[in-house]
Order: structure tokens, then sequence, then C-alpha cells
């Protein structure tokens, strides 16, 4: 997950860092995402794939022939200890040449920025053409818990935002069940939109 600026929540104690919280996570937790979760995102990546905001790893450890990159340097130091390929990156600027992926993952990172569009622009700029674009943003209640979301996104909002920067929608998912009520009960509810550039 990306943030900015790159601190952690306010919900933490100011000796906790973004790394410790990752790694707080419930095991039912990295069950869901391990078992459930990724095996449905995994079907719209293809080829070289970027996790834009990888924290500790879990989708590098999940999905072969892909690259991480994030701000939080311990973040990439932990993943980069674990034999993972993650590298670090400023805020709006990826540490590639254009066209190098052909699908990229934003994974509950976008409500955390005001401003949106020069990351997107990034994004778009390393996709190859036709390249896939992933964004999950929180539902309510997830969004709801976390003082550092700045941004919320419904599927209108989304598409809406991804369309301003050269991105065509090509379907929304909504995890971990297609119950856009669970919204406003689950934590872990999310909006997932994949995207192609045009």
């Amino acid at each position: 997950m990306i943030s900015e600026p790159s601190q952690p929540a306010v919900t933490m104690s100011h000796k906790d860092s973004y790394f410790e919280y990752l790694n707080s996570r419930s095991r039912l937790a990295y069950w869901y995402r391990r078992a459930w979760l990724y095996p449905q995102l995994k079907r719209h990546l293809h080829g070289q794939a970027l996790d834009i905001g990888c924290g500790i790893g879990d989708m590098l450890r999940s999905r072969r022939n892909t690259i991480g990159v994030d701000i939080n340097p311990d973040t990439v130091a932990f993943c980069r200890s674990q034999g993972l390929d993650a590298r670090q990156m400023e805020i709006n600027r990826l540490p590639f040449e254009n066209m190098s992926f052909d699908s990229a993952i934003l994974d509950n990172v976008l409500e955390h920025i005001e401003e949106p569009g020069p990351l997107l622009a990034e994004i778009a700029r390393v996709l190859r053409a036709k390249g896939t674009l992933i964004i999950g943003v929180p539902g309510e209640r997830g969004y709801s818990v976390d003082p550092d979301h700045k941004v919320f996104y419904d599927a209108d909002r989304l598409t809406q935002t991804l369309a301003s920067a050269g991105f065509t929608a090509v379907r929304l998912l909504r995890m971990p069940l297609p119950l856009p009520q669970l919204s406003r009960r689950l934590k872990i509810y999310c909006l997932y939109g994949v995207f192609r550039v045009n």
C-alpha cells in the first residue's frame, strides 16, 4: 500500500511502523488473500506484472513474473530479504522504462492519494499497449476505519477517475462476494476494477 505522506495511520502508536502494521494481520486475513482473493485477481494479470504498493510482498509470493514497488524502505528491504523482487519508488515516479509491463495492480492504495492523476499517468507510461491495470479500493466500512483514507471510490467514481487518466473499464469485481450490500458490513469488502490502457 502506498500512502501520501508515507506515514502510518494515526490509529497506530508513534513507535509502530507501517511495516509492523502489515505484519500484524491475522492468519484469517492472510488465508483470505492467499487462497481466495489472489487467485481471482491473478486471472486478470498477464505477462510481466507490477505490484504498486507491494507492502510485505504477498502478491509477489503468490504470482511469479511480478515485480513490486513501494515508497516505504522497510517493506522493500523486507521483500528483498525474502528473495522477492521489490524496488524503492519515489512518490508518483516508477523506476522503470516506458512500456515495461503487461499488467499492474494497485491494491488498496488509491484511496490514500488525494490527487491520483500523476501516479495513474506513471502507470500508463510503464504499461505496454493494451496493458491491464487492476485497482482495488475498500468498501464503506473498510474506508471508514482508517483515518489515512482520503478519497472514497464507488463504482462510478472509480470508473470516471480511471477514464480521465486514459483507461477503459473492462469489468468490476466485488470481493469477497458480489454483494454490494456487504460494503457497509465487512471491513474486507473491496471493489476491484479491471482496466485497459487506451
